[in-house]
């Protein structure tokens, strides 16, 4: 088949481009949609909106070191991702919940939320602004970030954020940046 690339591109604008870019702005955020919660990126998945969640940090928030997933339960990884921040700067509820733990636990300062879909979040080190039992809202200040966050880079003050549901750690960025769901490769440009 002799195609030039004049031609291919032509047939690839007309026929997969325009249509693409009108399904995505029909489709909104039903194309671009977080990862649910305790599902895989190889699953099909049903989702929430994407304003179920947000950043636990007001921008800017640079993702220092990114979350790596454990091979097994109790293996090596990082069970969340760090967040640049300032010492003393309000931590953010990640999302409607109710605070599971507020103080220190094992050295550090932590608060925990339970979410209504049955995830739980962390955040570290935080100095809590909320008790133990009290609703949270999304948005709403839950504590005020400490520096001291080991493995944070020299001269960088970090939040700790992780999520999990029952045993089963994830990465907290899919929360909040969305999922990108490809379309299937139109047939006849396979070839």
């Amino acid at each position: 088949m002799n195609i030039t690339i004049r031609a291919l591109r032509a047939r690839w604008s007309s026929r997969v481009f325009r249509p693409l870019v009108a399904a995505l702005l029909i489709a909104g955020a039903g194309v671009l949609a977080p990862l649910a919660p305790g599902a895989h990126a190889d699953q099909p998945v049903a989702v929430a909106g994407p304003s179920t969640f947000g950043w636990p940090l007001a921008p800017p928030h640079p993702v220092l070191r990114p979350f790596e997933a454990p091979a097994t339960p109790y293996g090596p990884g990082h069970r969340g991702v760090d967040l640049g921040g300032t010492a003393g700067e309000a931590v953010l509820a990640a999302g409607d919940g109710l605070v599971l733990y507020a103080g220190p636990l094992a050295g550090r300062s932590v608060v925990s939320l339970e979410h209504p879909d049955g995830l739980r979040t962390s955040y570290e080190p935080v100095r809590p602004a909320v008790a133990v039992g009290q609703s949270v809202r999304r948005g709403q200040v839950i504590g005020f970030l400490l520096a001291g966050h080991p493995g944070c880079p020299a001269g960088q003050v970090c939040l700790h954020w992780g999520v999990h549901r029952e045993k089963e750690y994830l990465d907290p960025l899919r929360l909040v940046t969305g999922q990108v769901r490809l379309l299937p490769w139109p047939a006849d440009l396979a070839s």
